[in-house]
């Protein structure tokens, strides 16, 4: 009886762990997607040389590392996804993964939203997103960099 039990467990943890992996890739390779798409639309903002854009210096640098932090985040997001399947601790995977992913949309979010309705100088109190966000991924990877540490 105990043997199928610890059958059931096992299956379960697996199930869970699937859905976690799941998850993460969905996500990461959404990120990938919207922010390399978002690089391609800033390009064509230099390009026809958008007033928006060109000519305020601070937008144009925060909205440049929203799409480089967030292709980044995105990658980092699937390489957490496929990690998961290697891992038997489902509990502290679930939290890091819903840490990570909740981090790799602030970060990005800071930086897009700091550049919108800033003055030259300064940007907007979004950027403010940032350091929640980087502080959120951070411990995600954390838990995560725990959970093979023990493994």
């Amino acid at each position: 009886m105990s043997k199928k039990r610890a059958q059931r467990a096992r299956g379960a943890a697996e199930g869970a762990a699937q859905g976690i992996s799941r998850a993460c890739l969905v996500h990461g390779w959404v990120m990938v997607t919207l922010f390399l798409t978002m690089g391609l639309v800033l390009e064509s903002f230099h390009l026809v040389k958008l007033p928006l854009y060109v000519d305020v210096h601070l937008r144009r640098e925060l909205w440049t590392l929203a799409h480089a932090h967030g292709t980044l985040l995105g990658a980092i997001t699937i390489l957490f996804g496929l990690s998961v399947a290697r891992l038997e601790r489902v509990r502290a995977l679930a939290a890091a993964g819903k840490l990570l992913r909740a981090g790799s949309v602030l970060v990005p979010l800071g930086f897009l939203l700091g550049g919108v309705g800033n003055s030259e100088g300064d940007p907007s109190l979004f950027i403010l997103l940032v350091p929640t966000g980087a502080a959120l991924a951070l411990l995600g990877l954390a838990l995560l960099a725990k959970a093979f540490w023990r493994a």
